[in-house]
């Protein structure tokens, strides 16, 4: 199964989403003052949404890179 460099866009364009909700996550966690565990919450909002921020900008310069035909 080979997969188009628009289905590649769109899958970074998913990730880069992803990255954005679990940044608000955990900008709310750490905006929250009464609730127990948000500096774990926080720093595991903020590590996932990196790692899937750089997976769905990898993903958009390898979409870019060769053209399939």
């Amino acid at each position: 199964m080979k997969i188009t460099s628009e289905t590649k866009k769109a899958i970074s364009l998913i990730l880069i989403y992803l990255a954005l909700l679990f940044f608000l996550i955990g900008m709310a966690a750490r905006l929250k003052e009464s609730f127990h565990s948000r500096a774990e919450i926080s720093t595991a909002g903020f590590t996932v949404a990196a790692v899937l921020a750089a997976f769905g900008i990898i993903t958009f310069l390898f979409s870019l890179g060769k053209k399939q035909s």
